[in-house]
């Protein structure tokens, strides 16, 4: 029996907390759609297995959210070899496509291609302070936070992470502060590294090696956030790069009076419109791209190819992808 697991990397938005001029309240919708971003997404995943196997069950989580700050145009799965594929929601609202392949088979292509528009949102400021720690006291009665204020399979809440977490924010108080705290502190704790961890390593690994890719990252500041009790969600999605070779790993944080915002530990920075959301969870064992069982040989080969491209014209810049988790 061998599992069928490609290595990845959410939330719903909540209101601007901050008052803005009701000039500029007035041209965000013109602003959204002067601004907003189109992208042309192809995310091949290829396994080859030295014998046939069989009886092959699969999950994927391939497509995108349709919310407020990102519309799929459009979505198109293929799967060879060819099978009939189902849909349906998970717990936490994303999209998951199911198949079965019980015939032997010796490769097996998962190939998801869709266009995507994004547009920016107004960011909580860097200096906003909305919210004091005393706030999340009524956090786990509010929507779907309690799921993620405690650990999971690749996120621990323990003694040493909390003091980890207390060192870091050292005398702040207020949650959105702390959160760019813990986000500056694990960009500049752990170093990245590509090929330096496994889609399985837990974030305790990862603070005793000090480097990872960017599920690492986002794994690290989960529990460092829930440490403190701020509700905190890991995001599989892309970075919407040209130079961008795999999917990334984001996180969502909830900060009373503001609602989630996305914040991006890997390259220290809030999420933008270069930031496309598929799926949401405790961690990456809740959104793996391609995931699965079946039954035959070990001996198998996985290749991921993302393909990434900008459909508009005199884009905006945008930052080099430092690459995948």
């Amino acid at each position: 029996m061998g599992a069928e697991d490609e290595k990845s990397r959410a939330g719903q938005s909540g209101p601007n907390p901050c008052p803005l001029p009701k000039l500029f309240l007035a041209l965000i919708p013109v602003l959204r759609f002067s601004l907003a971003m189109r992208w042309n997404i192809e995310h091949t995943t290829r396994f080859a297995y030295s014998t046939p196997v069989r009886d092959s069950f699969n999950e994927v989580r391939l497509q995108p959210f349709s919310n407020e700050r990102q519309m799929v145009e459009s979505f198109q799965l293929e799967i060879r070899p060819a099978t009939r594929v189902r849909q349906y929601h998970d717990f936490y609202a994303n999209s998951v496509h199911h198949f079965e392949i019980t015939e032997p088979h010796s490769e097996l292509i998962v190939d998801a291609r869709l266009q995507v528009t994004t547009r920016p949102k107004p960011a909580l400021p860097a200096d906003a302070r909305p919210a004091p720690l005393a706030a999340l006291k009524d956090a786990p009665r509010i929507g779907r936070c309690h799921d993620f204020l405690f650990e999971s399979k690749f996120v621990d809440t323990t003694p040493e992470t909390w003091r980890l977490a207390m060192d870091a924010i050292q005398d702040e108080n207020d949650v959105w502060q702390c959160a760019l705290r813990l986000m500056k502190f694990v960009h500049g704790h752990i170093a990245y590294e590509s090929n330096s961890t496994q889609v399985h390593t837990h974030m305790r690994d990862v603070l005793a090696q000090r480097r990872g890719v960017c599920q690492d990252f986002a794994h690290v500041f989960l529990g460092l956030c829930r440490t403190l009790r701020i509700p905190a969600l890991y995001v599989s999605g892309y970075l919407a790069t040209e130079t961008a070779s795999a999917t990334h790993a984001w996180t969502e944080v909830f900060v009373p009076e503001a609602g989630w915002q996305a914040l991006d530990p890997t390259h220290d920075r809030p999420a933008d419109e270069t930031y496309i959301k598929i799926g949401v969870g405790r961690d990456y064992s809740d959104v793996a791209p391609v995931k699965g069982t079946y039954k035959g040989t070990t001996q198998r080969t996985m290749n991921v190819v993302v393909k990434i491209e900008s459909q508009d014209d005199g884009q905006a810049p945008r930052p080099e992808a430092t690459g995948g988790a």
